[in-house]
């Protein structure tokens, strides 16, 4: 199976787990769910995507000999948590978008207190996914929680968000540039490599080895996308471009500029690939997965 169908193959089968993790009758206790919060929850969620994140911990656990279906439910759990902050980070106070995969962001279909509780919704589900959903032993279930909750808050995704913020009027260094990024968008990338391990209950050395891979994949990401945001436009990327110009925030890019970035994308490509060696042949997908990261257009 190429690489392509796999991405389409397990983007449609998150796609219809959080259709269900989200549908009305998902529970069956009596808790109320305001069917309001559920509709913006499953606006911001279902509404199309590469599904990336939770690929990358399908095919991780895939190669370790990882229990397939738990891969998926904590691939669907990261997509929630990734959905909440994405919500968030469109909000007035934060990036303040009005496009999100060509579709109205949820403050804008809905209002600001829905956006806000419905990310604030998809963060804890994210939790009580890996908790009631995923059939793993308790310690398993127990580092993906730690693991996962470390990549999303203060030294994680969110610290990077708020890093982020205060570079729109002191921007940083290269050394604080790459700080942020790991943080803002490598974080969760990087739990998605390793939470593959760490379902398939793998040693610490190879945890780390996975770890690093999600590293390389997440600077590539990053990378990528301040090319894009530089040389794309909205129609392609769903969302609007040009904002780090904007609004003065420093890039990799606007530091060495094109040529540097492409090449130093090849470079994280090739560093990946080397992690993988040891995994010869069964590694090809995950591979192929840098690959698409690093020359992705949209």
């Amino acid at each position: 199976m190429t690489f392509e169908t796999r991405l389409r193959d397990n983007a449609a089968r998150t796609e219809a787990l959080l259709g269900e993790l989200l549908s009305g009758d998902a529970r069956s206790d009596e808790i109320t769910r305001p069917e309001n919060l559920l509709e913006a929850m499953r606006h911001g969620v279902l509404n199309g995507g590469k599904r990336l994140r939770p690929f990358l911990v399908i095919e991780t656990a895939d190669l370790l000999g990882g229990d397939p279906t738990a891969a998926l439910h904590v691939g669907a759990a990261l997509e929630c948590l990734h959905c909440y902050s994405l919500v968030h980070d469109d909000l007035p106070a934060m990036d303040n978008d009005d496009l999100r995969r060509g579709q109205p962001t949820v403050h804008k279909k809905y209002d600001e207190a829905t956006a806000i509780l419905a990310g604030d919704s998809l963060l804890t589900l994210a939790f009580d996914i890996i908790a009631s959903k995923t059939d793993l032993a308790d310690d398993r279930k127990a580092a993906l929680v730690l693991a996962l909750a470390r990549a999303a808050g203060i030294g994680g995704m969110a610290g990077g968000q708020a890093l982020d913020l205060a570079a729109e009027k002191n921007p940083p260094d290269e050394a604080g540039i790459i700080t942020l990024q790991a943080m803002k968008t490598g974080a969760l990338i990087r739990f998605a490599c390793e939470a593959g391990a760490i379902i398939a209950g793998s040693d610490a050395s190879e945890r780390q080895r996975l770890r690093s891979f999600g590293e390389k994949i997440g600077l590539a990401f990053q990378l990528a996308d301040d090319l894009l945001d530089l040389t794309s436009d909205a129609a392609t990327m769903g969302k609007a471009t040009g904002k780090d110009a904007t609004r003065g925030k420093g890039t990799l890019v606007a530091l060495h500029g094109e040529a540097w970035a492409n090449a130093r994308l090849q470079q994280l490509v090739q560093d990946a690939a080397d992690l993988l060696a040891p995994y010869g042949t069964r590694a090809e997908i995950l591979i192929d997965t840098a690959r698409f990261v690093a020359d992705r257009k949209s």
